[in-house]
């Protein structure tokens, strides 16, 4: 099956050949929302009932493409000998993940200022990249960015083995109680709404570092 893409990881159109064991034609279907626990799982936009009763899932062709191309990505990024190396144990290390430079910079100071290191990335794709080297104590993390958002990096996170207990504070403009309701169900520790004041952002840090 052959899918057509727009811009992907490299910013070039994409032409994608999808394997699968069968082809029924094209069927008129009434797409429907599935729980958070189905809805979870990368490539799946919805569900449907079939004339005979069954249950199907539908899978999002490019979402399966994109996230396939974003664990390539990861990869790629690093050699062998690096990917494998042990991760730091420096327990006062803070990862600040945002695609605003700005953001960046200024979180950096604050937290500078405190008396942390700082790690930066520049968006999810970055933050999944450093992750294979890096252990930090907290990370601090957007939602909306390009190439990996805040929800697909929580998740990396939660499913890797070294990774899964790292404290994450989603710091987001996305206030609604759908975002919060999945980044409940992902694991992320807090979530902190933007703008918000510099010490209410120091004593979520030194709240998740006391709970080590």
């Amino acid at each position: 099956m052959l899918v057509r893409l727009g811009e992907g990881l490299t910013g070039a159109e994409r032409r994608v050949a999808l394997v699968v064991d069968t082809l029924f034609g094209n069927r008129e279907i009434v797409s429907k929302t599935v729980g958070p626990q189905v809805s979870s799982v990368q490539g799946v936009s919805g569900g449907t009932i079939l004339p005979d009763g069954r249950v199907v899932l539908i899978l999002d062709a490019p979402a399966l493409v994109t996230n396939r191309a974003r664990r390539i990505a990861v990869e790629a990024a690093l050699p062998a000998e690096v990917a494998a190396a042990p991760l730091s144990d420096e327990r006062q290390t803070i990862m600040v993940v945002d695609d605003s430079i700005t953001i960046r910079r200024v979180t950096e100071r604050l937290l500078d200022r405190a008396g942390f290191r700082v790690v930066l990335a520049k968006d999810g794709l970055d933050a999944m990249a450093q992750l294979q080297t890096e252990r930090p104590a907290v990370m601090l993390l957007d939602i909306e960015m390009p190439r990996a958002d805040g929800f697909e990096v929580a998740t990396f996170v939660r499913n890797n083995e070294r990774l899964k207990a790292l404290p994450i504070i989603m710091i987001t403009s996305r206030s609604g109680e759908k975002h919060r309701e999945r980044a409940r169900q992902i694991g992320v520790n807090r979530y902190v709404i933007k703008p918000y004041q510099e010490e209410q952002l120091l004593s979520e840090v030194r709240d998740m570092l006391d709970g080590q």
